[in-house]
């Protein structure tokens, strides 16, 4: 009976031990960082083996790479002495940024999940307080960058530039310098697995409409550890228009005050035209030159317009089709590993 009762109190223990554990998943996007993922899980070793009462999943998402990046997170992922549970997801090709973030949070099911990138720019540092922010009640940690000195003044300028630009355009207001460094809850990550399923996708400002309780922090990004930014002028500027269009329909208005500015410009034109033709000379009217200018602002104004609405139709028609957002080439797990957490 002692015994018994021992090994009873003990096992009631065990799982009170276990329900205590939180799961966390870390969801890293990598694309082409062979010079950087080894030094990233180094320091994902030191810094996050400080966090107690979480079982840590390091889930890396092979975004096509075309260098050794994935030959290099092979190894890391076989490694059995890894202090955390080890994921690997490899696309068929590069979908883009966005996609590995949906990636990972499609197959996760854990407590709490944290997106950031495989670079350093984003601080493992941080990680810490960002679950103390999820603990006080938060389940969506904005991370706000402060302004990035390797970025240069043009990348800057376009950044604020963005923010006032989707801030006017959109009905909602996004968080300044907010990046792709974010907590979100289970119960966060389960609207974003059944809901907010567009192909044209921005979703640190999904994750900044559904609402909850929500906080942002920030933070000072580094610089670059070795290679170079993956994200090009053309790669930033075509977010910003996805974010835009997405998140606002402003554009059709604009499209219509543009057409009544121009209606009543036309009407003036006919208007002098008459009194011209009726009351006028026979010499040529005088107005023909403002004329060709309002037609030709016209057919500037026309072009603007079908523009615009080729955007939306093009993006509807992306919608439609409903094609994946993602193909996964390969997947693969290591869940060998023991923690403070689980050792009895």
């Amino acid at each position: 009976m002692i015994l018994s009762s021992i090994i009873l109190a003990f096992m009631t223990t065990q799982n009170e031990q276990l329900k205590s554990i939180k799961t966390l998943s870390i969801i890293v996007s990598v694309f082409n960082e062979e010079k950087v993922v080894k030094e990233f899980y180094e320091r994902a070793k030191q810094t996050l083996s400080k966090i107690q009462g979480y079982d840590i999943q390091l889930m890396f998402v092979n975004d096509g790479s075309t260098d050794n990046s994935q030959e290099i997170l092979q190894s890391i992922v076989a490694n059995k002495t890894s202090p955390f549970r080890l994921k690997l997801i490899e696309f068929s090709r590069n979908y883009g940024h966005e996609s590995a973030m949906i990636a990972g949070i499609d197959t996760c099911d854990d407590n709490v999940l944290i997106c950031m990138d495989s670079d350093l720019q984003h601080p493992l540092e941080e990680i810490e307080k960002m679950l103390n922010a999820w603990e006080n009640g938060y389940e969506i940690v904005l991370m706000s960058r402060k302004k990035r000195h390797d970025n240069g003044i043009i990348k800057n300028g376009f950044s604020t530039l963005f923010y006032k630009l989707i801030d006017f355009l959109s009905e909602n207001r996004f968080e300044k310098n907010a990046s792709d460094f974010f907590l979100i809850s289970k119960n966060i990550s389960e609207i974003l697995q059944n809901d907010f399923r567009e192909r044209n996708r921005f979703l640190r400002g999904f994750i900044q409409v559904i609402g909850f309780n929500r906080i942002a922090l920030e933070y000072q990004s580094p610089e670059r550890f070795a290679g170079k930014s993956n994200y090009s002028f053309k790669s930033l500027s075509k977010l910003g228009v996805t974010a835009i269009f997405a998140f606002s329909n402003k554009p059709l208005k604009i499209s219509l005050v543009f057409s009544m500015v121009f209606f009543i410009f036309s009407v003036a034109i006919i208007i002098y035209s008459l009194i011209v033709y009726f009351w006028g000379n026979t010499q040529p009217p005088a107005g023909y030159t403002s004329m060709i200018i309002l037609m030709s602002l016209g057919f500037t104004v026309l072009s603007l317009m079908i523009s615009i609405l080729s955007i939306y139709f093009g993006r509807s028609l992306d919608e439609i089709r409903n094609r994946p957002m993602y193909l996964i080439k390969s997947s693969k797990t290591n869940q060998t590993h023991k923690t403070k957490n689980n050792e009895i």
